[in-house]
């Protein structure tokens, strides 16, 4: 069945690009009503934005959802794989100011909060897609797939130059809440060089060593180092469920990305939904309904940093 929260959660910190201050309370809302964000400090126009694919704009370094009225929230992945991992099916999410709080840089302080106030069945089955065949898309050596699985399996790969990241590879099976024990606490990464041509650009202005993983050669800048030795890998399965949950429900299907991010997999479910025959929505039942992500997690499921 389809599951929302019990009671509203609020979360305050600031923005990683913008660096101003916002505030987001994520709201119960009912079966068949989706994610939507509402920005709380406009007051003309459509201020309701559906966190959907087709509601995606290019974006640098985030994903980014925006209105015919051209209101937009950037930074919308982690808290749309916590809402995907935790199995939260329906919210509002209202906000006040275009960007996400960064919070620690990974979505656990999310799911925290999600699993804090709990999460309640509604009377509605889930509706799942199913991949029927395999779709990929290219961008030189960067690759993103979906092909058939009767469960949400995520493979990535990353290759970088910078000896502390190197070539990570992992490869989990997100039903049984692998997503909350194994990937929500992996927080966002970069290089020294990409943070100072960032904000060189007038980015990044919100992100610090406490909210960000910052490497440089075979150094690690932040302190206490990483949370895993292949954090890097791990956050990026993270993006990839954050963006995979804006498909408009759980995916029944093997995602594979190799050097992907978040356009490449914003191109692949544009790709996937404009090819007919390649998927279907299928009303989940019990045996299919006990794989999706979030089915049985558990708030001391959640790690837990000094």
């Amino acid at each position: 069945m389809q599951h929302t929260l019990k009671s509203e959660v609020v979360f305050v910190g600031a923005g990683l690009h913008s660096g101003k201050p916002v505030r987001m309370v994520v709201k119960p809302a009912s079966a068949d009503y989706g994610i939507w964000f509402r920005r709380t400090d406009i007051d003309k126009g459509d201020t309701l934005i559906a966190a959907r694919w087709d509601a995606v704009v290019p974006s640098r370094l985030c994903t980014l959802v925006a209105n015919a009225a051209g209101h937009s929230v950037s930074t919308i992945e982690h808290i749309m794989a916590a809402l995907a991992g935790c199995g939260v099916h329906n919210a509002l999410i209202e906000i006040d100011g275009p960007e996400v709080p960064i919070l620690d840089g990974s979505a656990g302080p999310f799911v925290s909060g999600i699993l804090a106030k709990g999460v309640r069945t509604q009377n509605v089955p889930v509706r799942a897609i199913r991949i029927l065949k395999t779709i990929e898309v290219r961008d030189g050596d960067a690759v993103a797939r979906l092909e058939p699985s009767d469960m949400l399996e995520i493979d990535f790969s990353i290759d970088f130059a910078e000896a502390a990241i190197g070539r990570q590879e992992k490869a989990l099976n997100m039903s049984n809440g692998a997503f909350v024990r194994e990937l929500c606490d992996s927080r966002t990464f970069c290089r020294q060089s990409d943070v100072d041509a960032m904000r060189a650009n007038g980015l990044a202005l919100g992100g610090n060593l406490e909210n960000a993983v910052v490497f440089e050669g075979d150094r690690v800048l932040s302190p206490g180092g990483l949370r895993y030795a292949d954090e890097p890998v791990r956050h990026k399965m993270l993006d990839a469920l954050g963006d995979l949950a804006l498909a408009g429900g759980p995916i029944l299907g093997r995602y594979t990305g190799l050097r992907a991010g978040h356009a490449m997999t914003n191109r692949l479910l544009r790709a996937l939904f404009a090819q007919a025959g390649a998927w279907e929505i299928v009303e989940c039942g019990l045996p299919t309904g006990r794989k999706l992500p979030g089915v049985g997690v558990l708030r001391s499921d959640v790690p837990v940093h000094a």
